[in-house]
């Protein structure tokens, strides 16, 4: 790979990154068509997966510059073209069609209709491909799609904001605000970029939370809110249950939990799924699998501290961001990670830092296993 083929992969990255969380089950893919150094076409999947990346660009590229301008051209492309024949066409016929002469993608596509597949029709057809440039970039920006396809369960990002000795609400519950506005506006941007926010039912109670996206632009953004809650104690009136209409609503709950209740859910449009429980709460682990099974690929957690625990507990958590208010509470408040059990410091759930940065008077810090 050259230096010219990494300033245009980086070129579709950016592309695919400003998809993520609005393609729905498909990945959000970018692709830049490019000939002798001028860019010719360029795209991204569309609203809820379609069109896809590659026919977006071609479409651009003949309207902008004419068809017979794309023959010898290079299609720079986030993640494998697609082989089979869904809703739309195969995108590796597109290509091949449009005369493009080489094709240059990150990796290939996990989905078995497609892994290897694409690249092989392309070759078959006497276009060059070359792979691996980018993927770095491209398996962080697809980290949910990549999720649901290769684990059968979403990427969980578990947000947490406390204050600098870790409390996130004064002892009579008051919790707004304990980080200031870019703090807050970044959780919206995050929310943005996932497929659906989880949060337990103590946040539901405490709070009545709408976890809409309050960002100018994005409001049109409406990932799923998804509540583990056992005994389904969410009020039938809560904000969650009376905006079902305009943002889905995904309720964890128990496999004996009361069916008059669940049917007053579903009434509202709500989705209701009974898994088994362990320790006294509903099965995450299995929740994740079912919600990867509605086309669920990442999922962020909003808290509370019980949830929290349970989650770094059985080792759910993907990625870990921290915002730390430059404020300090006590002990008497709630803690943003309830205790666990860890009694040995060998035992401590341990993660490394990726970055960090300053978001007013709030530090945003992200951590993996």
């Amino acid at each position: 790979m050259t230096r010219t083929d990494q300033h245009w992969m980086a070129h579709a990255l950016s592309l695919a990154l400003r998809g993520v969380g609005r393609t729905a089950t498909n990945p959000s893919v970018g692709c830049v068509i490019v000939r002798d150094g001028i860019v010719l076409g360029r795209g991204r999947t569309g609203h809820n997966g379609r069109p896809h990346a590659e026919r977006i660009a071609l479409d651009d590229a003949a309207q902008r510059w004419g068809a017979d301008r794309i023959q010898g051209a290079t299609a720079y492309v986030t993640l494998e073209p697609c082989a089979h024949t869904g809703k739309t066409p195969p995108c590796t016929e597109a290509l091949i069609a449009s005369g493009i002469a080489r094709v240059v993608a990150p990796l290939s596509d996990p989905d078995q209709r497609v892994s290897g597949k694409g690249f092989a029709m392309l070759a078959r057809a006497g276009i060059q491909v070359d792979t691996g440039e980018g993927k770095t970039g491209t398996r962080d920006i697809l980290r949910g799609y990549l999720s649901r396809i290769e684990r059968n369960r979403p990427f969980l990002t578990l947000k947490l904001a406390s204050t600098l000795d870790g409390q996130i609400a004064t002892s009579n519950g008051e919790s707004r605000w304990i980080t200031g506005g870019l703090a807050r506006n970044d959780v919206h941007l995050m929310r943005a970029r996932s497929d659906a926010i989880l949060v337990g039912v103590g946040s539901v109670l405490a709070d009545d939370p709408s976890l809409d996206i309050r960002l100018s632009g994005l409001e049109g953004i409406r990932p799923a809110r998804v509540v583990a809650d056992t005994r389904l104690q969410t009020p039938l009136m809560s904000r969650l249950a009376s905006t079902i209409a305009d943002q889905p609503l995904i309720l964890l709950t128990s496999e004996d939990v009361d069916k008059n209740r669940i049917k007053a859910f579903e009434d509202l449009g709500a989705q209701v799924l009974q898994l088994p429980t362990a320790q006294g709460s509903v099965s995450i682990a299995e929740g994740m699998t079912k919600l990867a099974d509605l086309g669920i690929g990442s999922l962020l957690c909003e808290g509370g501290g019980r949830l929290a625990a349970s989650l770094i507990r059985d080792a759910l958590v993907d990625e870990l961001v921290w915002y730390s208010a430059g404020a300090t509470m006590g002990d008497g408040g709630a803690a943003s990670i309830y205790n666990f059990g860890i009694e040995a410091l060998k035992d401590m759930p341990r993660f490394k830092q990726i970055t960090s940065e300053r978001l007013g008077n709030d530090i945003k810090s992200v951590w993996r296993p």
